[in-house]
């Protein structure tokens, strides 16, 4: 796994980087430029639900597309990218270049006020191969794209048709989630947990399901994992908790 992002050259930004290299990630692909490492405000509310807000013209809004970023994307079995690194003109630019040599493209929609452009999203999901996104952003996304059907799997069914994408996945919060991928869908109920904080849970799910499909594993197989990981992530503090094999074993039932 590499990271295509950028830090500023201040303090943050090394305590970033020493933090990437001590859970084991590669850094070469992590730039540095003059802007302020950037630095997201959160805020829980009574259920433990996160919101946030997301500095703005900080370093990741000015990522170079890179000779080396090229070069690990065309090698790369996956390229994921988010709708907030392409909150700022800059950003698209490079990722334009990148996306192009991109062999199997993962859009994690991300749908920050005010941080997106509809229009955008609509384009981003478009090119994707594999889509991910919750429920509030399936609502908002089905709404402007006149997509009216009576259930959930309808809904995510004519998406896919109208994005021509092979797998999306919508997570649902306390009910779990769905999974189309490749014609059919998957279910899979949430694991029992007390919230913590939801920071990072999301991204642990993706990481997870990913990581599981393209590991050939299958498709029920990777949605449950994902699902467990994204669970205990939601029951500890922080959105990079440490997890031990032991309590992954316990809630799988392994």
């Amino acid at each position: 796994t590499h990271l295509i992002t950028a830090i500023g050259k201040d303090e943050l930004g090394q305590q970033a980087l020493e933090i990437v290299k001590g859970d084991g990630l590669s850094n070469t692909l992590i730039q540095e430029n003059s802007k302020p490492t950037g630095t997201v405000d959160v805020h829980l509310d009574s259920s433990k639900k996160a919101s946030y807000t997301i500095n703005t013209n900080v370093a990741w809004d000015y990522i170079e597309a890179t000779p080396t970023a090229i070069e690990a994307v065309t090698a790369a079995d996956a390229f994921v990218f988010g709708s907030l690194a392409l909150r700022q003109t800059h950003n698209q630019q490079s990722f334009e270049t990148l996306i192009d040599k991109a062999s199997y493209k993962v859009f994690d929609v991300n749908l920050r006020e005010p941080h997106y452009d509809l229009t955008v999203v609509i384009a981003l999901m478009e090119i994707a191969d594999f889509i991910k996104l919750n429920d509030e952003e399936l609502e908002l996304i089905t709404t402007l794209m006149d997509i009216t059907k009576d259930t959930l799997e309808e809904e995510i069914r004519a998406l896919a048709a109208l994005t021509q994408s092979q797998t999306i996945c919508v997570t649902l919060g306390a009910d779990g989630a769905m999974l189309f991928h490749k014609g059919k869908i998957y279910t899979q109920k949430a694991f029992p947990i007390e919230v913590i904080d939801t920071v990072g849970a999301g991204d642990s799910f993706l990481a997870t399901l990913l990581f599981g499909l393209l590991s050939k594993e299958t498709p029920e197989d990777s949605l449950a994992l994902g699902c467990c990981i994204g669970a205990l992530v939601a029951s500890k503090t922080g959105a990079n908790p440490s997890l031990s094999q032991e309590e992954i074993n316990e809630m799988m039932g392994w």
